[in-house]
């Protein structure tokens, strides 16, 4: 695995790498930061962190990215799915746990939202699979590994809350 840090404006975060796509973005000392982190070669100069930097560049700076990077989260059969329901809610947008899981299972025998709540908190790619964006039912801020005021600030950044 390789890795490199780079600064945002929300802070540092740790990027982790294969040879051919992202499997993992943290903020520096959140909440189910990987604990092999340490273990991983530090390749600044990767492909993949190359075009992380430039998506990064344009997040920030309050444009809606462009381009693709290949992701390549590890993770169960359900939270893939989760995580591939993240991937459409829209630049802006938020939805709720309660929402995910009803695309999950209409019929209410697949999950609950509380079982998609523990897998939005484990998306390793944050930002780009986008968990910030998910909200409780009432519109609260509810859990995010990067600590509240992040989700709330990286919401504000989207125009997806004015507060």
């Amino acid at each position: 695995m390789y890795t490199f840090v780079t600064e945002t404006p929300l802070g540092a975060m740790q990027a982790a790498a294969d040879d051919k796509s992202l499997r993992g973005l943290w903020f520096v000392g959140q909440k189910y930061f990987p604990a092999s982190a340490d273990a991983w070669t530090a390749a600044p100069d990767h492909p993949v962190f190359a075009a992380l930097q430039s998506w990064l560049k344009d997040y920030f700076s309050g444009k809606k990215p462009a381009g693709k990077i290949p992701l390549a989260p590890e993770g169960t059969e359900f939270q893939q799915a989760v995580w591939n329901i993240l991937l459409e809610i829209p630049h802006g947008k938020t939805s709720t746990y309660g929402a995910i899981a009803a695309q999950l299972a209409p019929d209410k025998s697949k999950g609950s939202a509380q079982a998609v709540g523990g897998a939005v908190g484990h998306n390793p790619i944050s930002l780009l699979i986008p968990c910030h964006r998910v909200v409780g039912a009432d519109g609260s801020l509810t859990g995010y590994a990067g600590g509240l005021e992040k989700k709330r600030a990286l919401l504000e950044l989207e125009g997806a809350i004015l507060w």
